[in-house]
């Protein structure tokens, strides 16, 4: 039997259904890549028909934003909901890490490329069974409740456009939680929810260097291409992101990652805080 290519053992992750399936078959493939780097015999990339969207499990029902129902996040059943939402998040981020290598397979890129991007892939995967960890605890688990069914629509609008999905996913989805995550490590905390606190304090950590590998590969691009990387970013966000940047803004992990101020203010609602 032949060697799988990397774009091969993607389209496999894509299109297996069930989450815990889908992450095991993430991690495993993560180790080939690196065990086949390590000997100094890195994989093939290939190429391979990524699918449109990926196979997903029966449940959680996927909802418009606008009805997946709201709960006081300082409940139980808020903790459970909120934990819930991440852990689609999380698998929805495998599933985005792995379709960038088939879906931009022709266009040659670097190994350290690949190198970056299966590992966010296999840290996605350890986070979303840290997640369903948390939630077992609280005897919930991964489908239980609704979910937001627009997670996937960046990957389907930049589905012809390569930088347009480094702006848009790592750029500013993943920069996003890195806004959002110290709070709910807080409420976790209030909540002595210990390893929910664990679980997130990991997934804050390790995001940094998601975002880290979109900047990095983004500006690697516009070198490339002789373009001006903030312009770039911000004529890709405005064509392919729904809306405007919503403050505040995580400054120190944002710029810890690559991402200068001057390039997400001026795509937010509103204007920056005035400096002394």
């Amino acid at each position: 039997m032949a060697e799988m290519t990397l774009s091969e053992m993607a389209v496999d992750v894509l299109t297996t259904a069930d989450g815990f399936e889908k992450t095991k078959k993430s991690r495993d493939y993560a180790a080939q890549w690196f065990a086949a780097r390590e000997a100094g015999t890195p994989l093939n990339i290939g190429r391979a028909d990524a699918p449109l969207r990926p196979s997903r499990p029966a449940k959680p029902e996927l909802l418009d934003p606008r009805d997946v129902p709201k709960r006081k996040p300082g409940s139980p059943q808020g903790r459970i909901a909120l934990l819930h939402a991440v852990a689609h998040i999380e698998l929805n981020a495998v599933d985005l890490h792995w379709d960038i290598i088939p879906r931009f397979a022709h266009i040659e890129m670097p190994l350290g490329f690949y190198d970056d991007w299966v590992k966010s892939a296999d840290e996605e995967s350890k986070h979303f069974n840290l997640i369903c960890d948390c939630l077992k605890e609280l005897d919930s688990f991964y489908g239980a409740l609704p979910a937001h069914a627009g997670m996937w629509r960046a990957a389907e609008d930049t589905v012809d456009d390569f930088m347009g999905r480094l702006a848009v996913v790592p750029m500013v989805l993943e920069a996003r939680g890195l806004d959002v995550t110290p709070g709910m490590i807080d409420l976790f905390r209030k909540a002595k929810a210990d390893r929910a606190v664990a679980s997130l304090e990991t997934i804050y950590a390790e995001e940094v260097g998601h975002v880290a590998y979109g900047s990095k590969w983004f500006h690697f691009l516009c070198g490339r291409h002789n373009l001006d990387p903030k312009e770039q970013f911000h004529t890709l966000v405005r064509k392919y992101f729904h809306g405007a940047l919503k403050p505040p803004f995580n400054e120190e992990k944002r710029a810890e990652a690559g991402l200068p101020p001057d390039f997400y203010w001026p795509l937010a609602d509103q204007h920056p805080p005035r400096t002394r």
